[in-house]
């Protein structure tokens, strides 16, 4: 079924109107994403890093993808990436901190954090001790690795939560939240579709109920559920900590790297420098069913990078 491609051209006009109405001499434009911010001062620092998700897709239902993970290190240093986002079932793993901390030695990439939240639905209260127990075990790990951010997905049930699933899901997320804080890690709240969509009714009802709890959107994710990327942005870019960038075609089909598709990464760019937008950022390839890619991975993943490095008014940080 094709995305919805909402109308976030309309910020072009928009400025257009502005200059019309004030004057060009009081309107500043922002002449490229490689040259000056919105502000004409120096370009946040931004830490991009990469989701290994086009390796773990190969190893369903668990999506352990620990036998390809030195590959994992590789193609990602070879692209110029700050880091690599981990995904918790690998942490699971018992050597997972001595095996991981020797690839990113070797490859001089560091671990940047770690998705959570595949097979748990968090507004379920009969799983909440399951996920603690969880938490307990993979953020430590994290945290041992050197770990920044820790994305939390708090998983869909096929239909709008109510007050009382909201109120549970509320409760294990401030749990989260205290433990990721304990390690010196920054939680925030990753949104796939369900999260976003129903005007942002999940994700409405747990800021509600949790002010303080930073963001870390898929841009991606919020235009397949038909969400405006810069309006998002402007509402809640002052929570934002983290960034997911994948690209698609006009159809809904993903593309093999960033700058393919039909996504308008430059008017993002322009209301990310708006915001000041200076968190991680991580690019996550995923393909199709049986698409067979053109390039090897590592390849895509330099395209992806250099794709961002000209687009994005970011300075690309290594430390």
């Amino acid at each position: 079924m094709a995305a919805k491609t909402p109308s976030i051209y309309r910020r072009q006009f928009l400025k257009k109107a502005i200059v019309a109405s004030i004057g060009a001499s009081l309107y500043t434009p922002i002449l490229n994403a490689g040259q000056l911010n919105s502000k004409d001062g120096p370009k946040p620092s931004v830490k991009l890093c990469g989701h290994l998700w086009v390796y773990a897709s190969k190893y369903p239902p668990d999506w352990n993808c620990t036998p390809i993970l030195e590959q994992v290190f590789s193609d990602m240093s070879y692209a110029g990436l700050y880091g690599v986002e981990l995904m918790e079932i690998l942490l699971r793993e018992k050597d997972a901190v001595p095996r991981i901390s020797e690839y990113s030695k070797k490859y001089n990439l560091k671990v940047s954090g770690s998705s959570y939240g595949v097979g748990f639905q968090m507004c379920d209260s009969n799983q909440h001790q399951a996920i603690l127990e969880d938490i307990k075990i993979v953020v430590p790990k994290l945290s041992a690795l050197g770990g920044e951010t820790f994305g939390i997905s708090v998983g869909g049930v096929g239909r709008i939560k109510t007050e009382k699933e909201l109120d549970d899901q509320a409760l294990i997320l401030e749990e989260i939240m205290h433990i990721c804080e304990d390690n010196g890690i920054q939680p925030n709240l990753h949104n796939h579709t369900y999260e976003v969509e129903n005007d942002l009714h999940d994700l409405k009802g747990t800021l509600e109920r949790i002010p303080s709890l930073k963001l870390g959107p898929d841009i991606n994710w919020l235009i397949r559920a038909g969400v405006d990327p810069v309006e998002f942005i402007e509402e809640y870019g002052d929570r934002m900590v983290y960034l997911h960038l994948r690209d698609e075609y006009a159809d809904g089909t993903w593309t093999e790297y960033l700058g393919q598709g039909a996504t308008d990464f430059s008017t993002i760019s322009e209301v990310l420098s708006q915001v000041d937008f200076k968190g991680i950022a991580a690019i996550e390839l995923a393909f199709p069913s049986n698409f067979k890619p053109t390039l090897r991975l590592k390849e895509s993943w330099k395209k992806s990078y250099e794709f961002v490095a000209d687009t994005f008014d970011w300075q690309l940080s290594k430390e």
